[in-house]
């Protein structure tokens, strides 16, 4: 139902975590055909409600509701609960740790300073 893998390592050698969620109980093929529904939380670090929403889409779609196994069965998720690990962890609103306002570097991205 849930794999827990990384997404890539921060600045600072942070985990970013990413949660693939779906039905892994299907054929390979199955779940290859499925579409992707990538959700993430926390670009902009002071945002701790995005915490509360992710945990609670977390605990629905892994739930046992006929709904959310028709959304597995039918879906693969990836789920990452906080994007801007960096920046949580040194206490910064906005911005990453290097000071960048990640929501505004999509055009134009930059491995080493985001």
């Amino acid at each position: 139902m849930v794999k827990m893998s990384t997404l890539c390592t921060t600045l600072v050698g942070n985990k970013c975590p990413l949660l693939t969620v779906t039905n892994f109980a299907s054929s390979p093929e199955a779940i290859a055909r499925r579409r992707a529904i990538c959700i993430s939380a926390r670009v902009h670090p002071g945002e701790t409600c995005a915490s509360w929403t992710m945990q609670g889409l977390i605990e629905f779609i892994c739930g046992n509701s006929p709904r959310a196994r028709i959304l597995r069965d039918n879906f693969v998720f990836k789920l990452i609960p906080m994007l801007n690990v960096d920046g949580v962890v040194v206490g910064n609103y906005r911005c990453s740790l290097a000071g960048l306002d990640l929501n505004r570097m999509w055009r134009d991205p930059s491995r080493r300073l985001t």
